[in-house]
């Protein structure tokens, strides 16, 4: 599996206060960030997966609801995560 425990945990610890912080939207936008690299070379190779295309734009929309209320609640806090995962906002 492309995602294993090994792998969370070090997103989480990266991105987040601690490598057992989940909740944290820093550390949630990372780990979707992280699956929508993930899904888009997939998607490279097998672009009549239609299931997949339909996964990834709900995880971008996911990501970007969660960038918007980073955005309402701490201006810092979203410009921090942006800069560190180089996203285009």
């Amino acid at each position: 599996m492309y995602l294993d425990k090994a792998k969370k945990e070090e997103i989480f610890g990266k991105y987040g206060k601690t490598a057992a912080d989940t909740g944290s939207a820093e550390s949630q936008v990372a780990l979707f960030s992280y699956r929508i690299t993930h899904l888009t070379e997939h998607l490279k190779k097998n672009h009549k997966d239609h299931n997949t295309a339909r996964s990834l734009t709900k995880l971008v929309g996911k990501r970007r609801a969660l960038l918007d209320y980073l955005k309402d609640r701490d201006i810092e806090r979203y410009r921090a995560i942006v800069k560190a995962l180089g996203l285009r906002r």
